[in-house]
């Protein structure tokens, strides 16, 4: 859980400078792009632990002990 908020709290201060950094010269912030870039950063943080809490392995196919083993 430590991880998770602290992976928050980098993409929120990341994408609270892209927000400024795109404003412009009307001062503006740009809470779309912002909002959007933080918004990605959740759902892929949610996912994370979604695949780790069920055990899959991202990439890597599902290995059967019964069926296949290492042989040794």
């Amino acid at each position: 859980m430590k991880r998770f908020v602290l992976t928050l709290l980098l993409f929120a201060a990341l994408s609270f400078g892209v927000g400024v950094l795109l404003s412009g010269d009307d001062g503006y912030f740009d809470w779309t792009v912002a909002g959007g870039l933080f918004g990605l950063a959740v759902a892929g943080e949610l996912f994370r632990l979604w695949a780790r809490k069920t055990g899959r392995k991202i990439g890597r196919p599902r290995k059967n002990s019964r069926r296949e083993s290492s042989g040794i």
